[in-house]
């Protein structure tokens, strides 16, 4: 068991840390055998503004906007309530943060051989947390891509020899093996407020399963179960 010390509180989250536990981050895991920081579940909204015993924090109180940087790194394959977890990011994190992500490729051989995985990524996978913000029923802030990239694997690597294009490799099943994005948050402009405020009016809202289960956070945000150059 890791030793208690006084540290200070990192300003950077790691969710689902598991085996990769980071001393300059906050680790966060929903198995205790792993010794994260703190024991939480990512398919529930995450307790912020509510207490929360750490093994190297004692009791603290996580805030909206408060976070620099989250990652999750071969984590969110594994999360079943998916819009939940990125709107609890979203709030975490401070306008400008950046949310780092690596998962599998929806075509590659990884995507579905761990038993634990409940899903898969492709390029259309930031859609709902990006341009269709309003779906998800954001009404403060949103994500934009800051960086986007396929991890090639060796068949990939093999067939970049061949001169493949990159195009025609991302549509090559078992070629690219990883996707990594940066997701930053920024504050939604006047007109992108009216957008969602305007869906979130229609008549059908609470027949939709995943707008209809938005509440609004007694601190701010909500609680929800192209390519870009590297910033």
């Amino acid at each position: 068991m890791r030793e208690a010390h006084a540290v200070t509180m990192p300003r950077k989250l790691n969710l689902g840390s598991g085996k990769d536990w980071r001393e300059d981050y906050f680790n966060v895991d929903v198995a205790s055998h792993w010794e994260p920081d703190a024991v939480v579940d990512l398919n529930l909204p995450l307790p912020i503004g509510r207490p929360l015993a750490t093994a190297r924090f004692g009791t603290v109180v996580l805030e909206n906007h408060s976070f620099d940087e989250i990652i999750a790194l071969d984590t969110l394959e594994h999360i079943q309530n998916l819009t939940t977890a990125m709107t609890s990011c979203l709030n975490l994190l401070r306008v400008g943060g950046l949310f780092r992500i690596s998962v599998p490729y929806d075509l590659s051989w990884g995507a579905w051989q761990d038993p634990a995985h409940v899903r898969a990524f492709n390029e259309r996978s930031w859609l709902y947390y990006t341009d269709w913000f309003w779906y998800m029923g954001w009404r403060e802030a949103r994500f934009d891509i800051a960086h986007f990239e396929l991890g090639l694997s060796s068949i990939g690597e093999a067939l970049k020899k061949q001169r493949v294009s990159g195009a025609d490799l991302a549509r090559c099943p078992r070629a690219i093996e990883q996707m990594r994005v940066v997701l930053r948050k920024r504050w939604l402009t006047e007109a992108e407020k009216q957008q969602v405020g305007a869906f979130l009016k229609r008549p059908n809202f609470t027949a939709d399963p995943l707008v209809a289960s938005i509440q609004v956070s007694p601190l701010g945000g909500n609680v929800a179960p192209g390519l870009a150059p590297a910033p």
